[in-house]
């Protein structure tokens, strides 16, 4: 008799020992009769993610996901599974996007129902705006309708959390068992997409978890696919586009975060086609920082060098970026493009523009076709090389501010008292000290985001995350966690503002949990710098973006057992004496900076672009319903 139908056996201790023991989903599967099982939902969904490769969950459970616990005890005291409890559902939301966005591990997230579901679903919000594929597991009301389930959104209406989050991304909510096969299909064409993934999310009602689902068939659940690559078919589109690349004598190529994975061959087009490249704030490195055809960061708070080289081009070359309002200056970035060539795979993103040849499909087979038709035709840049020139100036230009902006000794601020570091000096010394260190860099949100952006000297892609998609206060110091949840962990540090630190402050408490070694670098400017500076740039004023209470963040780390907390001292010299001293470091550290924020223009590194905000909006969207492109 089959033992795992053998109903005086508890089947999920059992299937859970022998896929130890078999050493994996698919050894189980080859060695077992898996085609009429009789298991739970719950069960079934670990099942299923097991044959994707999902083997880590990060959860804080509640009285709508205990069946779900329980069997993940079972699995996870067998060895199949990992379980990772945490506080808070935005710090673990965060904490799973960088598990599979900087590690490529994807993971499932479990939480209750009510405002657990509804903090994680919030924070996967990051995940959504980068592309970064995640489970997400959520408790759900009942399906008796016997009257309101506590933590529901107490509305008569069936399937609530089902639409949230199906408005947030893909959704399933498993109210009959026997789906669970077409659930985990439309899961694994989502969290897997290799055009753009992001979050799936299961809504488990509390009262089908339990439910047997009879003749189980574990050998119809998707395992995680394997796409081919789609390269563009039709000859003449790719002659046409290297027939306008070949003519244009400003080539702007604008790279976003979709380039990354190809930047071997982004880098051989732009050398062939004559064109520099602009970057977004997450496409850092995809060019060497100072290849001279980097222009480096281009938008709304662009570059010099960026922004000049958007502004002046004739032909817009867009390869792997989704056009966010930031990044082309809210439509108006380009005033003199006339033609686009744009290699995406994403259709609506490949058809942003207007006067655009559209090549869509795997971005690094286009770029091979495309330097393999330039080499073919044997087109020369001559026509390209005032333009380059022209560029090189700019881009020295860029260097030369920085140089002058980042080697600032200090600045007296009125609420420190004495002079402290400016963010662009301050930035600048951790980067300097990441890059020697082959340590990666996670930036958050706000002044110290777009300061980070600005001032990252990458070589290579995946150098920086800076959790531009959605700018979510708090992803970096919750992402810091992600380095002891990995299985091959790197070295990260964490840039942070105090406003985002405070988000998630209890993400320490889960770093020294899960073994995390790393650091986070708190950049204090007791304010929301990015607004206040707006506030002024816009109405001559700020209001309400600060406040009157210092809190002492070197005393508040340190009373988590196992952070080590350092109070930096104004100067250059005491920050690089604490990045050394912290790196040396076994687990977590914090550093306290305290930064100058004020109207002295050496506070910041600037804006250049247009951007579709405040008072400006009128003017910005005047200039875009002009435009052709």
């Amino acid at each position: 008799m089959n033992d795992l139908l053998n109903p005086e056996i508890d089947g999920v201790t059992y299937r859970a020992k022998a896929i130890a023991k078999a050493g994996g989903i698919d050894q189980f599967l080859s060695k077992h009769d898996v085609q009429k099982l009789s298991v739970c939902l719950s069960e079934a969904l670990v099942l299923g993610l097991l044959r994707q490769g999902i083997t880590k969950y990060l959860a804080i459970f509640g009285h709508g996901s205990t069946h779900l616990g329980e069997i993940l005890r079972i699995y996870t005291e067998a060895g199949v599974t990992k379980v990772f409890n945490f506080r808070n559902e935005v710090e673990m939301a965060h904490a799973g996007t960088a598990l599979s966005w900087v590690y490529q591990e994807v993971c499932a997230v479990v939480t209750s129902i009510g405002p657990g579901a509804l903090q994680a679903m919030a924070g996967s919000l990051a995940a959504s705006s980068n592309g970064v594929g995640v489970y997400h597991i959520y408790g759900d009301e009942t399906t008796f309708g016997e009257g309101y389930n506590m933590q529901q959104i107490p509305k008569p209406e069936q399937n609530l959390y089902g639409q949230l989050t199906a408005i947030m991304g893909k959704s399933y909510v498993l109210h009959t068992p026997e789906a669970i096969r077409h659930a985990m299909r439309m899961g694994v064409q989502t969290v897997f997409n290799p055009i753009k993934a992001g979050p799936f999310y299961f809504l488990l009602p509390i009262n089908t978890q339990p439910q047997v689902i009879s003749d189980f068939n574990l050998q119809s659940l998707p395992p995680k696919p394997s796409f081919n690559k789609q390269a563009v078919a039709e000859e003449e589109r790719l002659q046409s586009a290297v027939e306008v690349i070949s003519k244009a004598s400003k080539v702007v190529i604008k790279a976003g975060g979709g380039s990354r994975p190809f930047y071997r061959e982004l880098r051989e087009f732009a050398k062939l086609s004559g064109a520099v490249v602009v970057l977004s704030p997450g496409s850092t490195g995809v060019l060497e920082n100072d290849a001279p055809n980097n222009m480096h960061v281009g938008g709304s708070k662009g570059s010099i060098s960026g922004n000049f080289a958007m502004q002046n081009a004739e032909l817009l070359i867009v390869i792997g970026s989704r056009a966010v309002c930031q990044s082309d200056c809210s439509g108006v970035g380009y005033p003199k493009v006339r033609e686009v060539i744009n290699i995406n795979g994403d259709l609506a993103d490949v058809s942003h523009y207007n006067n655009t040849i559209g090549l869509q499909g795997d971005i690094g087979t286009i770029l091979q076709q495309l330097n393999l038709q330039i080499q073919n035709s044997k087109a020369d840049t001559k026509n390209k090389q005032e333009w380059l020139g022209a560029c090189k100036q700019k881009k020295a230009e860029w260097k030369h501010f920085l140089d002058g902006l980042q080697a600032n000794p200090g600045i007296i601020d009125p609420v420190w008292g004495v002079a402290v570091l400016t963010q662009p000096a301050a930035i600048k010394l951790v980067c300097d000290f990441a890059k020697k260190n082959d340590a990666i860099k996670f930036f958050d949100a706000g002044d110290v985001q777009a300061n980070g952006f600005q001032t990252v000297e990458d070589d290579l892609p995946y150098q920086t995350f800076t959790e531009s998609g959605a700018s979510y206060m708090g992803f970096a110091t919750c992402a810091t966690i992600s380095n002891g949840l990995a299985n091959q962990p790197k070295y990260g540090i964490s840039f942070t503002g105090d406003g985002s630190f405070m988000m998630n402050p209890q993400a320490l408490i889960s770093a020294v949990e899960h073994g995390a070694k790393g650091m986070i670098v708190i950049f204090d400017n007791r304010r929301m710098a990015a607004i206040s500076g707006l506030q002024h740039a816009q109405y001559g004023n700020d209001f309400r973006t600060n406040d009157t209470v210092a809190v002492d963040y070197a005393k508040l780390a340190s009373s988590v057992a196992g952070v080590k907390a350092f109070e930096v001292g104004p100067g250059a010299e005491d920050l690089q004496k604490a990045l050394a001293d912290a790196y040396q470091y076994d687990g977590l550290s914090v550093l306290h900076v305290k930064v100058y924020a004020g109207t002295d223009e050496r506070a910041g590194l600037g804006a250049y672009g247009s951007w579709n905000v405040g008072n400006w909006c009128e003017a910005v969207q005047d200039i875009y319903l002009s435009r052709n492109v």
